[in-house]
């Protein structure tokens, strides 16, 4: 098998190239390449350290420096060299100025400047830490979202993603013969979304979870007549209350959670209009 090696080059934490190739890597299957990441390259020394990475293993190089002495370096080294050179930015870049008829500031980690909205993020992660797995729930309108939803339906990490995006979130497991607290039942801030998924694919899960914990895999937790009862009475919960319904069986955290991203846009539209 040829080996193939990729050079992903940032001057900040490299969150925007990596997602570009990892979006790109997934459509080729059979292809093993080697990653190498360069993080916070933003001086010429730390670029020459790049260059000496580059020469041990030859292969593409995707970056988003911004700083064009630092980026002349690289690409200059790389036309040397005869490896494929790609400022992932540029396309993007370019149009933008074009379109907005204004000129960039080559900033190197600006999107990651300690701004109102960076502090709102962080006050959205203490938020949803605090009301993680059914927790302080006499304050649910502070919440922008609400996760409801059986055990082990993602509920915790897709609040965490959604938390990182900024939205203050909140949890709630269902429990068989556990009614709702009154606060949840009232609450009409915050967006309320029900997860649910497969009850086949459910009962594996719990069955899985139950034997790491060297716990009988054959309680009713795990049960699956008993997982596609809870299963049912939740979405018949849902359903009484209104609640959107989102089915995690097939979805990746990041999927669900841009689901719920876009429900929680037509439910604060809606608000505005009733209030407006």
């Amino acid at each position: 098998m040829d080996a193939y090696h990729l050079h992903l080059v940032s001057d900040a934490t490299g969150e925007t190239v990596t997602s570009v190739v990892r979006a790109c890597m997934v459509q080729f299957e059979g292809v093993n390449a080697t990653q190498h990441n360069w993080w916070l390259v933003r001086s010429q020394g730390q670029v020459e350290r790049v260059i000496t990475g580059i020469e041990a293993n030859p292969g593409i190089v995707l970056c988003t420096l911004v700083d064009v002495a630092v980026r002349g370096v690289l690409e200059e080294a790389c036309r040397h060299m005869r490896v494929p050179f790609i400022p992932v930015l540029d396309p993007v870049m370019g149009a933008l100025a074009g379109y907005f008829n204004a000129e960039s500031h080559a900033t190197p980690g600006r999107q990651y400047q300690m701004d109102a909205e960076y502090f709102a993020r962080i006050d959205a992660m203490q938020f949803t830490l605090a009301h993680d797995d059914g927790q302080l729930m006499d304050d649910l309108d502070d919440a922008d979202i609400v996760v409801v939803g059986v055990s082990r339906t993602s509920k915790t990490p897709t609040c965490m993603y959604l938390a990182n995006r900024g939205f203050k979130c909140a949890n709630y497991p269902l429990v068989p013969g556990v009614p709702l607290p009154r606060s949840l039942e009232v609450t009409r801030n915050p967006l309320v979304v029900g997860l649910t998924k497969d009850p086949k694919s459910l009962s594996d899960i719990r069955r899985a979870r139950l034997r790491f914990l060297n716990h009988d895999e054959e309680s009713d937790y795990a049960q699956f007549e008993k997982v596609r009862d809870e299963v049912a009475n939740a979405r018949k919960l849902f359903t009484r209350h209104g609640w959107p319904v989102v089915d995690v069986t097939r979805r990746s955290i990041e999927e669900a959670s841009a689901t719920i991203m876009q429900l929680y846009g037509q439910h604060k539209a809606k608000r505005e209009g009733q209030a407006g």
